[in-house]
């Protein structure tokens, strides 16, 4: 299977402008990238965890940014990487979501996990137990699926409860679920083997993040060989190739892709190009690598 490529930011800092995210994408469909996905943050902290303080930088909606991107391009698949279901009322969800695919002619893929850290969830009176939140996107992700079917149906869970609902139309495509998690918790890869695509986070870069994710991905298919899941099936790997030398890139993408990646993620975070988040220098640097194309092997 061929690997395809797609760009990953944040929803806020430099990109915390829905006009300038829909022209990045269409610069990016243009020159051959094949996804551009954006994370789902309401109120960003200053580590990955989630366990320092609010950065108080500029954030954007992620559905909103992505109407605009949708109508601003034909052909790019286009999503969130991760929207946190706990958060969410997951029949609004269903709307957001189903609308957005048919205004995209059927290109949302939809990316999601229960959050990270605790900060962002407690400062703002939501659940902050990791466990709790589990359990929620477990039923979340029953209560929405059921919901793109189209059909009756009644539901009663610890968290959600429907006494009859019925949502229509339907998605123009079966809308692809990528489950997201932190290798090596078992918990979201089991999780991840029942859905469409499994979307790893390590605490690792370079050759360790590659013998991780061929770890993780063993893991996966093992459980879904013992569950008799067939059928296609997406392996997520999110990093940084050099756009001027493509040589090193293909190295470096041809590696994750040999460990089972079907997406290449490049992750455009001003942090790692040694920017401030909201630092006015970051987006144009950032914008230069899309311009270099995605990395080919």
């Amino acid at each position: 299977m061929a690997v395809k490529n797609a760009l990953y930011m944040p929803n806020y800092g430099v990109f915390a402008d829905v006009r300038r995210l829909a022209d990045l994408a269409r610069e990016a469909e243009q020159i051959g990238w094949d996804g551009f996905f954006l994370w789902d943050h309401i109120a960003p902290y200053n580590d990955q965890a989630g366990r320092g303080e609010p950065v108080g930088e500029p954030a954007v909606d992620p559905w909103i940014a992505l109407t605009a991107v949708a109508l601003n391009t034909q052909t790019i698949r286009l999503g969130t990487t991760v929207t946190p279901i706990p958060r969410r009322r997951p029949w609004k969800l269903a709307r957001e979501t189903v609308s957005l695919d048919r205004l995209s002619h059927g290109r949302l893929i939809l990316g999601v996990g229960i959050g990270l850290g605790e900060g962002e969830w407690a400062d703002l009176g939501e659940e902050a137990d990791s466990r709790v939140r589990g359990s929620m996107l477990d039923e979340g992700l029953e209560v929405l699926t059921r919901l793109w079917s189209g059909e009756t149906f009644s539901y009663e869970g610890q968290h959600y409860h429907i006494k009859r609902a019925q949502f229509l139309p339907t998605p123009v495509q079966h809308i692809p679920v990528w489950v997201g998690g932190f290798w090596p918790n078992k918990a979201p890869f089991r999780r991840m083997a029942h859905y469409d695509g499994m979307f790893p986070l390590f605490q690792a870069h370079g050759p360790e993040q590659v013998a991780l994710l061929k770890e993780a991905v063993t893991f996966v298919q093992d459980q879904r060989r013992a569950a008799n899941l067939t059928g296609p099936f997406d392996v997520i790997n999110v990093g940084v190739s050099p756009g001027d030398d493509p040589a090193e890139a293909a190295v470096r993408v041809g590696a994750a892709a040999e460990a089972g990646m079907t997406w290449w993620l490049e992750l455009l975070m001003p942090e790692v190009y040694g920017f401030a988040p909201s630092q006015p220098e970051a987006f144009e640097a950032l914008r230069a690598r899309v311009l270099q194309g995605p990395p080919r092997i």
